[in-house]
């Protein structure tokens, strides 16, 4: 079994909080399991917390500090961890992006909108403007950078293995205009046929299929067990009770069956940019 590798604290204040825990956890001789015990946690959540990949909600550290006897050290230091991993992001997605850089591979169903790795500038603020219009402008531009700032894991060496699979309403039929659907799609193509990825296309003329009420983005780790990501219009939530991480692993599958073929899927891409081009030259 290889040595167990202990956090780099001054990595960032999440590192930094995570190593605290585990040194106050060590001290008081408990394993991870003891120390979940009551919380309604999983023990791969708190091992998540102590690497400084996942935020410790309130609750937890609560339960942290009187387990571990900390004086409410935990529960006073939640604020900070938590500003510190916000950069943009709305809070309940504070840990999406973290977890994207960390995973062997990324697999994500997109029924209503293109997946966020994907998404251009200009693509997001359409959605920001057609689904939250009252979001602040100072606002609106902050989660602009940081959804486009997530798209840097395509630059790395070791980024993880992608397939995306997306319905093709979500590439026919948009309010933005197609000038900026054009760009979005030429910009999917790029990031797919660049970094050796899989991105496949549901039809229309399929209206029944696997995971038809949301999307989904399963993860997995080289050193933790499967998550699966879920998200709502103002919400979202991690999956990781491993019969349902199971149930999504399995629909996802079927998924794949029904969609388009990886290469029919981009040509039905490049077919609807050029058609968006047209349009955009015809409005100019």
């Amino acid at each position: 079994m290889p040595a167990k590798k202990d956090p780099d604290a001054s990595a960032s204040v999440p590192s930094f909080y995570g190593a605290e825990l585990r040194y106050k956890r060590e001290q008081a001789g408990l394993t991870l399991e003891q120390l979940a015990e009551g919380s309604f946690r999983g023990i791969s959540f708190l091992s998540q917390i102590e690497r400084g990949e996942r935020r410790m909600p309130v609750d937890l550290a609560r339960h942290v500090d009187q387990k571990l006897d900390t004086d409410g050290f935990f529960e006073r230091r939640c604020e900070d961890a938590a500003k510190a991993r916000n950069s943009g992001h709305p809070l309940h997605f504070q840990d999406v992006p973290d977890l994207e850089k960390q995973a062997k591979t990324l697999e994500e169903w997109g029924p209503n909108v293109i997946p966020g790795l994907l998404q251009t500038g200009n693509y997001m603020r359409g959605l920001i403007r057609y689904g939250a219009p009252f979001t602040p402008p100072e606002l609106v531009e902050d989660r602009v950078r940081a959804r486009v700032a997530r798209g840097e894991l395509w630059k790395r060496a070791d980024r993880p293995t992608y397939w995306g699979i997306v319905r093709e309403s979500v590439i026919r039929h948009t309010p933005l205009p197609p000038a900026e659907m054009a760009q979005q799609l030429e910009h999917i193509l790029d990031v797919i046929r660049s970094s050796q990825s899989v991105l496949q296309i549901v039809p229309e003329t399929t209206r029944w299929h696997p995971l038809g009420h949301g999307m989904a983005k399963i993860m997995t780790f080289a050193e933790a067990p499967p998550l699966v990501w879920t998200e709502a219009n103002f919400d979202g939530q991690i999956v990781d009770f491993p019969s349902l991480v199971d149930q999504y692993r399995r629909s996802y599958d079927l998924l794949r069956a029904v969609a388009l073929a990886p290469e029919t899927s981009l040509a039905l891409i490049e077919e609807a940019a050029r058609t968006y081009r047209d349009e955009a030259q015809q409005e100019a």
